[in-house]
């Protein structure tokens, strides 16, 4: 069976989609204002319909989106970005009333066993066994390497082992990384173990406290800023391990958005929340796979920019798969409880977690 699963479409001659009205719209009042009874967009494939039986489904969506009709194309456009006078589909329905139909079920497996009214352990714990969500990914990596868009979401916790981070600098240069997103502090953790082996003053490996070691992240700063850019610095300083090395020397694109506790912060570091939000927004557009490690509100915003699908060049529809690594099930929950309901939880650490994926993808990176 293919590790990606068969998208089933609506069943568009049911009565109350074939006799579904055409969906209405209304005028953005003014720059960046949504009219009254607005529709907000979910992370399931929606459909609208434009009349005479043809359904358009909206591509590129996102949670909290607002839907913009120009001719017979639809875009989901954060509010903010709405010009005055663009057309913006209204109604609150989502099963065809208004011409709008959200399709949760599109990914469901045909014939698939129904669950017992009561069963034991039916929610991810720390107790849960991953083992198949493992060897799920191992498959869908392998996949996307090649017919997909991987996008890495991290946290500066992968950076303080030196066997985390040595395993994402493989898992970068063999190809299973298409984007990285992340925040000042995992860059500037990655480059302080690139020029000194520390991170946050302690040696990678031993985690032995280095004398003035808390200085070194503060010194890695200054001197990428003084330098101006990470290449720059990445050149003039002769480094060359790590994630940051890594993506520079595979060309690998990288958005760094800021928080109001950052020091320096490096040169790349996007501080306007806007600005980062829409450099993030790119690789969502793109992204067919999603794994976030060891970052709760990374993983929380770019889950919600994230569909829970993607339609292909082909027309094809096939999901948008979100892991998130974290040592506890809140984070988990909490991207659930924002919407990205289809994110699959491996409640582990972020070192144990990142070794054990490189072990196994490291045969097939050749």
């Amino acid at each position: 069976m293919s590790i990606i699963p068969t998208y089933t479409p609506p069943d568009f001659t049911a009565p109350k989609l074939l006799h579904a009205p055409a969906v209405r719209t209304a005028s953005a009042p003014r720059q960046g204002v949504a009219p009254d009874n607005f529709h907000g967009t979910s992370n399931h494939p929606e459909y609208l319909h434009i009349g005479g039986g043809r359904w358009l489904l909206v591509a590129e969506s996102r949670m909290d989106a607002v839907l913009v009709l120009r001719g017979e194309t639809v875009e989901a456009v954060e509010a903010r970005r709405l010009r005055k006078g663009d057309r913006v589909v209204v109604g609150r329905t989502e099963d065809g009333e208004e011409g709008i139909y959200v399709h949760p079920d599109g990914f469901a497996q045909a014939g698939a066993a129904g669950h017992e009214k009561f069963s034991f352990r039916s929610r991810d714990t720390r107790e849960t066994p991953f083992s198949r969500s493992y060897d799920q990914l191992y498959r869908i990596l392998r996949h996307d390497r090649e017919q997909g868009h991987i996008v890495w979401v991290l946290g500066p916790a992968v950076a303080f082992d030196k066997d985390s981070r040595d395993a994402m600098q493989g898992i970068i240069e063999a190809g299973y990384c298409h984007a990285l997103l992340a925040g000042n502090a995992l860059a500037t953790h990655d480059l302080e173990a690139a020029q000194f082996g520390t991170g946050l003053g302690q040696d990678i490996y031993t985690q032995a406290l280095m004398p003035h070691g808390h200085y070194n992240h503060l010194e890695i700063i200054n001197r990428v800023r003084e330098y101006g850019s990470i290449a720059a610095a990445v050149a003039a300083l002769k480094l060359h391990d790590g994630i940051i090395c890594a993506c520079e020397k595979k060309g690998v694109p990288y958005v760094l958005a800021g928080s109001i506790r950052d020091d320096g912060p490096l040169p790349e570091v996007i501080t306007d929340v806007c600005l980062a939000q829409d450099a993030m927004r790119v690789h969502a557009r793109k992204a067919t796979t999603v794994i976030a490690v060891a970052t709760q509100l990374h993983a929380i915003a770019f889950g919600n920019m994230v569909p829970g699908y993607k339609v292909l060049e082909s027309g094809d529809v096939r999901p948008v798969f979100f892991y998130i690594i974290d040592m506890t099930e809140f984070s988990a929950d909490k991207l659930a409880n924002r919407g990205s309901a289809q994110a699959v939880a491996i409640l582990t650490n972020a070192q144990d977690f990142m070794v054990n994926l490189w072990h196994n993808l490291h045969g097939e990176s050749a």
